[in-house]
């Protein structure tokens, strides 16, 4: 099974854009990055969750995982309204 299958269509990716952006045509912020990662995150782990020996994909899940704690770790430290907001809208633990 190849990676590519699994990753977000460019409807997914507006519409997650659309939502988190600060601004229109925000791609690059912190919190979009973070948005994105976190549905990249949310379907690797269902193919992996069927696919428990791949071993590959679980290897690039860790990297998606360690890069969004990255993001979130600036966002906290430097933007710590636009962190917790993030946080809240995206449900993640923290």
């Amino acid at each position: 099974m190849a990676l590519h299958l699994y990753m977000l269509t460019k409807q997914k990716k507006a519409k997650t854009m659309k939502e988190v952006g600060i601004h229109e045509g925000d791609t690059g912020s912190a919190e979009v990055q973070v948005a994105l990662l976190t549905k990249s995150i949310d379907e690797l782990a269902s193919h992996l969750k069927k696919h428990t020996k791949d071993k590959h994909s679980r290897r690039g899940l860790l990297q998606m995982v360690a890069d969004r704690r990255t993001h979130l770790k600036y966002l906290e430290g430097n933007h710590k309204r636009r962190y917790s907001a993030l946080v809240k809208k995206l449900g993640l633990k923290k």
